[in-house]
C-alpha cells in the first residue's frame, strides 16, 4: 500500500490511508482529524475532500477525507494510541515521505512548455556549464603558476645555497680551484711532508700565479694552492677529489 502521494506539487498522505494503515475505522481517524484541527493547522492548511463511496459498501453516500502533510499526519499519529501497529505505520510514514522528497530532488526541473522559454533555459544552462569549465581552467591555470613559482623560488634557493656553500669551502681551502696540503692530505689519504708545499709554490712563481691564504684551526693562515698547480706537480684533480660539488666528504 502506497501511503504517500504527490498532489499538486506536494508530498501528502490521507486520512484513509492513515486508517487503513492503522486498522482503525476512517470515521474515527477523520473525526480526530477535526477534533486537533487548529493542532494541525499550525502546521498549514488541512484541507477536505469528498470522494464517492465505492461500489458493494454498505451505507451509501459519499466519503470526506482529510490531506494533511508530512508534520500534520505525524502529529496526527501521536494523538493515537501507541500500539504496535501504530508505531510501524509511523516508520512506515516517515520513510515515504523521505522516498518521495528524495525523488523529487533527483528530477531535474522541467523544461518550460513553450518554445522560447525553453531555448532561455537551454542558454542558462550553458552559460553555466562554460562558467564552471572557465572558473576549472582559471584555478587550474593559478594553482600551476603558483607551483611554478614556488619551483623556481626553491631552485633559487638551492643554487644560492650550493653557491654559498662552495664559496665557503674555497675560502677554507678545499675546493675545486684551489686546495690547501692539509685539504688534499686528509681527503687523498697521502703525505706530502713538510716541504711538499714547495713544488707548487715553485710551479705558481714560474707562472705568476698568486695562492691565497685561507684560515686553518691549527696553523692560524696557510696557502690554499690553485687546481691547476695541483694538476702540474702531483697530478692531482680537485674536482676528482673533492667531487663534483666541492664535497670535502
Amino acid at each position: 500500500m502506497t501511503i504517500v502521494i504527490i498532489k499538486d506539487g506536494d508530498a501528502v498522505t490521507t486520512t484513509l490511508a492513515i486508517a487503513e494503515g492503522t486498522l482503525n475505522d476512517h470515521a474515527s481517524v477523520i473525526a480526530l482529524a477535526r477534533r486537533y484541527q487548529s493542532d494541525l493547522e499550525d502546521f498549514g492548511l488541512v484541507r477536505f475532500e469528498i470522494r464517492p463511496r465505492e461500489a458493494g459498501q454498505h451505507g451509501g453516500g459519499d466519503t470526506e477525507f482529510a490531506i494533511l502533510n508530512e508534520p500534520q499526519s505525524t502529529l496526527l499519529l501521536t494523538f493515537m494510541r501507541n500500539t504496535d501497529i501504530v508505531r510501524a505505520f509511523k516508520k512506515k510514514l516517515v520513510r515515504e515521505f523521505w522516498e518521495m522528497v528524495q525523488q523529487r530532488n533527483q528530477r531535474g526541473p522541467a523544461l518550460p512548455a513553450d518554445y522560447i522559454g525553453a531555448l532561455e533555459h537551454l542558454l542558462a544552462s550553458k552559460r553555466s556549464e562554460q562558467l564552471a569549465i572557465e572558473q576549472r581552467d582559471q584555478a587550474i591555470e593559478t594553482k600551476a603558476e603558483i607551483g611554478s613559482r614556488r619551483e623556481a623560488t626553491a631552485m633559487a634557493t638551492a643554487s644560492a645555497a650550493v653557491r654559498q656553500a662552495n664559496q665557503l669551502k674555497e675560502e677554507l681551502g678545499r675546493g675545486l680551484r684551489q686546495a690547501t696540503v692539509a685539504a688534499v692530505e686528509k681527503v687523498g689519504k697521502r703525505k706530502f711532508g713538510k716541504q711538499g708545499f714547495r713544488p707548487l709554490k715553485n710551479w705558481c712563481a714560474e707562472n705568476g700565479v698568486q695562492a691565497p691564504k685561507v684560515h686553518d684551526p691549527r696553523y692560524g693562515w696557510v696557502r690554499s694552492w690553485p687546481a691547476a698547480a695541483w694538476a702540474a706537480v702531483y697530478q692531482i684533480d680537485l674536482a676528482d677529489l673533492f667531487g663534483a660539488d666541492g664535497d670535502s666528504q
